[in-house]
């Protein structure tokens, strides 16, 4: 029984977007896999649906009635609940009651009651009550459309940064295809409750994390923001192969507000105890710089910052590039649609061109990655 609730508080929470990142990525995994949860999704959906749609009636109720009083009131209609006239204080009252009530339904519901009291010739009662159930339902429908419309913004709303978030800054990510989908290290966006991602620019944009790989420290990232442009092409490769002692790299990433160039070499093929998944450069790297993209001389991808030891100054250690593949590939067997179209190359565009060239490609790739 304990079991039952448990699932049916997380399933409302999973409806209402109340789990962090990784809880949403497993109980996606746990949809697909039980059909029974997701049937269980499905209906609670459909359940909350239907109690919210009783609030609304309830409140439209509410409206009616309010106005058939306002109208007894007045003489407009008999009504064989109500004797005598009211006081001006108790109709004032009562409309702004009304006009509070059907704010918050709908914006113009106010104005068209107020002219439906105040239009209303001195006909039989019948004729009055009919017209005014049309001009109910013709309200109630523009309510409808109003609705869809309200729904569509919070939907835009919702993929857009949230300017009450107080985001601090927890590293560097960059895109590995053009639609959004950037690498970061994993440690930096683990227990986030939300992310967002700072280009050159400045501009911010909502985050998600949609794969996550705790051995090697990865994460991949979706931008999901409806005001994200895509670059275009990304334009350095992703290399499966390591880079040779003493050959020369060099790193992009934010470990302040503004990006930051740094260069090095590479000082041992493997990383922190002869960590095979990692190697070890020599550079100067900060405090978010991690997740931030290793580069030969070809402007290709050999590894992802990661970790610096805190007892030698200059030790850096990088996760190989190779894995990036790995993750992408196991991304993919998940049979969801929206991942089979992620490409990412091995092949860099910035072969043959200067250092000072290469950096000006690549800057509009490389990302700040914040959380809170």
């Amino acid at each position: 029984m304990m079991d039952d609730i448990q699932m049916l508080e997380n399933v409302e929470r999973y409806i209402r977007g109340e789990m962090k990142p990784d809880e949403r990525v497993l109980f996606e995994q746990l949809r697909k896999t039980h059909p029974e949860i997701d049937q269980l999704v499905v209906e609670h959906t459909l359940f909350l649906h239907q109690v919210n749609e009783l609030g609304e009636q309830k409140a439209f109720k509410s409206i009616l009635h309010d106005v058939h009083i306002d109208l007894a009131e007045r003489g407009l209609i008999n009504s064989a609940r109500l004797k005598g006239k009211a006081k001006v204080v108790y109709l004032w009252k009562r409309y702004r009651r009304v006009a509070s009530i059907a704010a918050s339904i709908a914006g113009i519901t106010t104005l068209t009651l107020i002219a439906l009291v105040w239009s209303l010739s001195p006909k039989a009662d019948t004729e009055k009550l009919q017209a005014l159930s049309r001009d109910m339902e013709k309200v109630k429908k523009e309510q409808r459309d109003q609705k869809v419309v309200v729904n569509n913004l919070q939907d835009n709303i919702k993929k857009q940064i949230d300017p009450t978030i107080q985001f601090k800054s927890g590293g560097t990510g960059f895109l590995i295809d053009g639609k959004g989908y950037l690498v970061t290290n994993l440690h930096i966006v683990r227990n986030a409750r939300n992310i967002a991602v700072q280009n050159k620019k400045g501009e911010n944009f909502n985050a998600i994390v949609v794969f996550t790989d705790l051995q090697r420290d990865l994460a991949i990232l979706k931008i999901e923001d409806d005001n994200f442009k895509s670059p275009g092409i990304v334009p350095y490769g992703i290399s499966k192969s390591s880079i040779e002692l003493a050959e020369p790299i060099f790193t992009l990433g934010y470990p302040r507000d503004s990006i930051v160039y740094g260069q090095g070499y590479l000082s041992a093929k493997t990383g922190f105890n002869g960590d095979t998944l990692s190697c070890q450069i020599a550079i100067a790297a900060n405090p978010g710089n991690s997740g931030g993209p290793v580069l030969n001389h070809n402007g290709e991808v050999i590894g992802i910052l990661s970790t610096r030891q805190p007892s030698a100054e200059g030790v850096v250690f990088a996760i190989q590039a190779k894995y990036i593949f790995n993750a992408i590939n196991e991304l993919k067997s998940r049979k969801d649609t929206a991942f089979e179209k992620v490409k990412i190359s091995g092949t860099s565009l910035l072969k043959g061109l200067d250092r000072v060239q290469q950096v000006k490609k690549i800057e509009d790739y490389v990302f700040m990655v914040k959380v809170n």
